[in-house]
């Protein structure tokens, strides 16, 4: 049987054998504790503490500021001891609040939680949303509203994305390897909410102990499969795995929804998990540090707010200054200029490069090779709309369906001029997507 995929894509050195074997480790923070309070999709949190607050690890810190929102919960005891703005890692300053860690991670008395099997569905998106579970792939949409489709009874899809393609990433492998139980408990905690759908976890075959494990977990379980898909890039992109998984497509304009699929990546399903099962509050992930220019990159428990200098020491420090250091992977992740941000809800890895692969090319004219369109996903010609985003030519951009482009950075990786067609149609499209908005 072939293997379950979508059109284009790109096989880049994945660079996973730096941290995939090594095994998840928990990592204490040692200094200030920074939330931010813009850490999903929608509305700001807004604080309900002061300066001065005495806090517990659990404890509410910040609610959510409207439906599309999340709250925000302290993973240590200590005071507050400021509400103001500070860098999170895609280099924006938002307001934050700063807890200065006692050390002594006091915790509060969580309320005792029902049986699965006895929640009513509003009672399980109640606990999802009050435990401020958002989507942890890097999107960060609340969870709570995800799952709540106006016709939940449309749904026949739920996807747990267990691609995890972009390189160098293995945070969710590990999360696999050492804690699939967990994953499969979140499938079913989702489950519970649509009647009339199938649970897929959706799994690269370059994972085939992760693909076996969760075989193995649910062979007893009617509702639950384990697809293997083939190993390339961009698979986890939210469109191409509903394609390779169910043969349905979605454009810009559609939800997964819309197409009657549901998809969360593997530590978002963990925290599904842990809020509706254990009662427990979204307060840490898992986070890989990786790349040839720090000494020891591993895979790491991290609670949120610790700097991620302090990640970047638990992996052994750099072994030289490094060229470049990204938030997330090489392809879709954000060139950082300090490490001294907070680990966020979104914070999947930190690549530290000792070489800046793309600065020591100069662009030249494009050659007409159609590489790019051969490699593009969504089945664009990148090299037209870069004309058109580069010409501010937004009525064009948009004929040519520029909107439909997912920035996985295919066309970059692959054009021979080293033209950056992926910012340049990426800054065209947020502003196509600002002007849509207003006209709505």
């Amino acid at each position: 049987m072939a293997l379950l995929t979508f059109k284009g894509g790109i096989h880049p050195d994945d660079g996973k054998s730096l941290a995939k074997d090594k095994a998840i480790v928990e990592v204490k923070p040692k200094g200030n504790l920074v939330y931010p309070l813009s850490q999903h999709i929608g509305a700001p949190a807004s604080p309900i503490v002061v300066v001065g607050d005495h806090v517990l690890k659990g404890q509410k810190i910040a609610e959510a500021g409207g439906f599309v929102s999340a709250p925000i919960y302290a993973s240590v005891s200590g005071t507050v001891k400021a509400i103001e703005p500070h860098f999170n890692p895609t280099g924006a300053k938002v307001n934050c609040i700063v807890v200065e860690n006692d050390g002594e991670y006091e915790e509060v008395e969580y309320a005792p939680v029902k049986p699965l099997a006895d929640m009513t569905k509003e009672e399980i998106l109640n606990a999802i949303g009050e435990a401020g579970v958002v989507g942890m792939g890097g999107a960060g949409f609340p969870t709570r509203v995800k799952l709540s489709p106006k016709e939940p009874e449309k749904i026949d899809y739920v996807i747990a994305n267990c691609a995890e393609c972009e390189p160098y990433i293995t945070a969710d492998y590990r999360r696999m390897m050492e804690t699939p139980e967990l994953l499969v408990g979140g499938m079913k905690v989702v489950l519970s909410l649509f009647d009339n759908a199938k649970g897929i976890f959706a799994v690269e075959d370059n994972k085939p102990d992760c693909i076996a494990k969760l075989k193995e977990l649910v062979k007893d379980e009617p509702r639950m499969e384990v697809m293997a898909l083939k190993t390339k890039y961009p698979q986890g992109a939210e469109r191409q795995l509903i394609y390779a998984t169910t043969g349905r497509a979605i454009n810009s304009s559609m939800l997964p929804a819309d197409a009657g699929c549901v998809v969360d990546n593997v530590e978002t399903m963990i925290n599904i998990y842990q809020a509706v099962v254990k009662g427990l509050p979204s307060m840490e992930r898992i986070v890989t540090v990786s790349g040839d220019a720090v000494n020891e990159p591993g895979n790491f428990k991290v609670l949120f707010g610790t700097n991620q200098a302090e990640l970047v020491e638990a992996a052994g420090g750099f072994k030289g200054e490094p060229k470049k250091v990204i938030s997330g992977g090489p392809m879709m992740g954000f060139a950082m200029f300090t490490l001294d941000t907070p680990v966020t809800k979104t914070s999947s890895s930190i690549l530290c490069l000792s070489r800046d692969a793309v600065a020591e090319f100069e662009p030249t004219a494009c050659i007409n090779c159609g590489r790019c369109v051969d490699a593009c996903p969504s089945r664009l010609i990148p090299s037209r709309l870069a004309d058109y985003a580069e010409h501010h030519d937004e009525e064009q951009f948009t004929k040519l369906n520029g909107l439909e482009c997912v920035e996985c950075g295919c066309c970059s990786y692959v054009c021979p001029a080293k033209r950056q067609l992926k910012q340049s149609i990426g800054s065209m499209r947020k502003i196509a997507l600002a002007n849509r908005k207003k006209k709505k």
